[in-house]
């Protein structure tokens, strides 16, 4: 007997049809003998609303709080009515619905009185999406007569430290838990819906997982059941060589190792974002990234094992832009110690996050790229700092850029990879602007001018041959 746990994403959940759609991919696996854990995601959009919501109730703006209530209600109780026919599972799904919004209606109202909004609170206001979807396909799968209960993450058990926003597993508690609360409804042939992105600390205060959380909550659960897959359902086919709007032959990878996934996720493939792949990494449990409007295609599979008729060099080409590339250089930086630490240091205070950084061995300079929207707080926060206190002379910035990665496990070890990058590059007269790669050599990075950027991506694929036969 097959165990699976079934991620549904945004896009799956968007709509009540899609919500029955997602239900009978559930009722179609359980007829082939499968036991299935189903995670969910908010319906598509509502937790960047949650996000606005929560920052307007901090502004005291209690107009924005009774609307946007009316609003979310009105679509959860739409999406309910149409993913359940059965008038008795539809009347508890919309009575939880509307509990679960007045609790939510005052969470919001409270923080409009206090004028705070801390990353506690935040997490608490955000974790009510899920709240809100997963009770929905609970009961569409109750509506295929299929036994189903729902929990949030945190009464599966899934505990946590206090890190707000960004919390991580506490591995051995939350195993015991999950186990002792998830893994008896299989014998039962109950269908477990959890809550994705959502957990709580030991003293049981709401935390959420952060980027990637209802992906890691995926996996979280397939280690502690040991479960035989994870299927990740998106709107998509797989993981591809290159974004199809960029590149039209761009063709599905059928198999990826952990280590590949990771390096696509990391430039915005629909892949599992690498925290989520940890626990199943551990444990040595394969994924599939799977199309929920197209469920025929098997989609991409991640693993261990690697297609042996067929290993590129170069796998896949991204393209990430809505980045910024910051030059810091000065005299002063050349033999002291600890000089590039206080660059990012200054960085990592004010809350920003380096992408990608590349330095000369003369130690003179130092190359940084961060996503653009932080670009002014950056330079502000490194001109403060370090400029004019004998270490930095300067600091420029290029916002105008992208950032290209050349990917693939067997780059490691394969002569002439580097090569054959930049000579494509070249033969397009595009100037590379920075250029960084880890000893992994799973992956080339580097920086060009964000109108080249198409170019750029075709030229490599083309190059690598990565296109539909």
């Amino acid at each position: 007997m097959k165990k699976i746990v079934m991620k549904f994403g945004g896009t799956s959940v968007a709509t009540g049809d899609n919500i029955k759609h997602v239900a009978k991919i559930v009722a179609d696996a359980t007829k082939k003998d499968c036991r299935v854990v189903v995670v969910v995601s908010a319906l598509d959009g509502v937790t960047d609303e949650l996000f606005e919501a929560a920052n307007q109730a901090q502004k005291a703006k209690q107009d924005y709080t009774q609307k946007f209530k009316q609003s979310v209600l009105e679509r959860h109780i739409s999406a309910s009515a149409k993913a359940i026919k059965t008038k008795e599972i539809a009347r508890e799904a919309q009575q939880t619905i509307e509990n679960i919004i007045d609790e939510l209606e005052k969470v919001l109202t409270g923080i409009s009185y206090v004028g705070e909004l801390t990353p506690k609170s935040r997490d608490f206001v955000l974790s009510f999406g899920e709240r809100l979807s997963a009770p929905i396909v609970c009961g569409a799968i109750r509506d295929l007569k299929l036994q189903s209960q729902w929990f949030t993450g945190k009464d599966a058990g899934i505990v946590t430290d206090s890190n707000f926003g960004q919390a991580d597993p506490l591995r051995n508690v939350t195993s015991h838990h999950l186990r002792e609360r998830i893994e008896p409804l299989f014998e039962k042939n109950v269908i477990p819906v959890v809550t994705g992105y959502i957990a709580a600390t030991q003293e049981g205060v709401v935390t959420t997982l952060g980027r990637g959380g209802s992906d890691y909550t995926a996996t979280i659960l397939a280690a502690a059941l040991e479960v035989d897959e994870v299927w990740i359902w998106t709107d998509v086919d797989g993981l591809m060589t290159a974004d199809p709007k960029i590149v039209p032959e761009a063709r599905m990878l059928p198999e990826l190792s952990y280590q590949e996934a990771a390096e696509m996720a990391i430039f915005g493939a629909k892949a599992m974002h690498p925290r989520a792949l940890e626990p199943i990494i551990m444990e040595r449990i394969p994924a599939r990234i799977r199309n929920v409007f197209n469920p025929g295609n098997q989609g991409t599979l991640i693993s261990d094992n690697q297609a042996p008729h067929k290993k590129e060099a170069v796998k896949a080409v991204a393209m990430i832009k809505d980045v910024a590339m910051i030059n810091v250089s000065g005299a002063g930086m050349v033999g002291a110690p600890g000089s590039y630490v206080k660059v990012l240091d200054v960085l990592s205070r004010n809350g920003i996050n380096v992408m990608m950084i590349s330095a000369a061995v003369s130690e003179a300079n130092i190359s940084l790229v961060v996503r653009r929207n932080l670009l002014g707080r950056a330079l502000s926060a490194l001109e403060i700092a370090v400029v004019g206190k004998g270490l930095v002379n300067e600091v420029t910035s290029e916002d105008d850029v992208c950032v290209i990665a050349a990917m693939g496990a067997e780059m490691k070890g394969t002569l002439g990879v580097a090569s054959r990058v930049f000579t494509a590059v070249a033969k397009k007269q595009i100037n590379i602007r920075m250029i960084a790669q880890g000893s992994s050599e799973l992956n080339i990075s580097f920086v060009v001018k964000e109108e080249d950027g198409v170019a750029v991506v075709r030229a490599i694929h083309d190059e690598f041959k990565l296109g539909k036969n």
